[in-house]
């Protein structure tokens, strides 16, 4: 099979002869001084690992990508810290002055050292009595990630089907999916009695089995298989789903999930997964 080594940056940093370092093998510019694709001579592991090192401690973003069937006609991203830079519990917590002790489980539960289920419904049951229109109130701290409309908008176009699975809540998979004009969201419903949360999250609980299954039901369900698949994610819970899709992609993740995936955006902004894709930036559609 052949491979390429994709090289992604931040704009302006990719000058072509820090590029030339990462191996012999011809360039192919996606973007001039951001991205490009080195095609990856002998041995693939070998060519990867010799491009990381020769890349040391530079901001460039250093993956192997196959070249067969690399534009994926499904999206499967996570949102928390992913398709928005809020968690959006801790913004809950932090407006009911309890942010750090959730903040403490949530950070445990990202990085694997304890049960996501658990971990959920700790949090969950120390915003018990809030208000709903505290849920409405945090909506407006949601921050998008950078480069998260521009990849929705150009897979779309292109075909894809585009949707955002999460542990989070509901609530704001289904805002989210409106702003960034995705195709679909499911995630967490957490239960409402007299206009307040209860502390209690409705079942089924979606958590890193639930999202394997929602990437492997919307595949099937467009005639798909899991190599037709681009998921995306940061946390402990997105490993399943990322290590089944035909690319799974680790955005500025934990270190433990870092390290447990093959391709890892550190760097680069979330458009770094059209140019994992073979798109150049002229490809790239902007929403209105």
């Amino acid at each position: 099979m052949l491979h390429v080594l994709s090289l992604i940056a931040p704009p302006g940093v990719l000058m072509p002869a820090l590029a030339a370092r990462a191996g012999a093998g011809p360039i192919e510019w996606l973007a001039p001084a951001e991205a490009c694709d080195v095609a990856a001579t002998g041995d693939p592991a070998a060519a990867l690992a010799a491009a990381r090192a020769a890349l040391a401690g530079e901001p460039v973003d250093v993956n192997l990508v196959p070249v067969a069937n690399r534009r994926k006609r499904l999206l499967v991203a996570d949102l928390e810290s992913t398709l928005i830079e809020n968690e959006m519990l801790d913004e809950l917590a932090d407006m009911a002055g309890i942010g750090e002790e959730v903040a403490r489980i949530t950070r445990a539960a990202m990085n694997d050292e304890i049960d996501f289920r658990d971990a959920l419904r700790e949090r969950v049951g120390l915003l018990a009595g809030m208000p709903v229109e505290r849920m409405e109130a945090a909506a407006l701290r949601i921050r998008i990630m950078p480069g998260a409309p521009t990849l929705i908008a150009t897979m779309k176009a292109r075909g894809a089907f585009t949707a955002i699975v999460s542990g989070g809540f509901l609530f704001y998979t289904q805002l989210v999916r409106r702003r960034l004009g995705a195709d679909h969201d499911e995630g967490n419903d957490l239960e409402i009695a007299a206009g307040a949360l209860t502390g209690e999250v409705r079942e089924p609980v979606l958590n890193r089995d639930g999202k394997v299954a929602a990437l492997t039901r919307l595949a099937a369900a467009r005639g798909l298989t899991l190599a037709d698949a681009l998921a995306v994610g940061d946390g402990a819970n997105d490993l399943p789903m990322l290590g089944v899709a035909g690319m799974g992609v680790a955005f500025r993740a934990k270190p433990a999930v870092a390290a447990a995936t093959r391709i890892v955006v550190v760097h680069g902004d979330l458009t770094a997964l059209l140019f994992l894709q073979g798109y150049r930036r002229t490809e790239f559609v902007t929403p209105s």
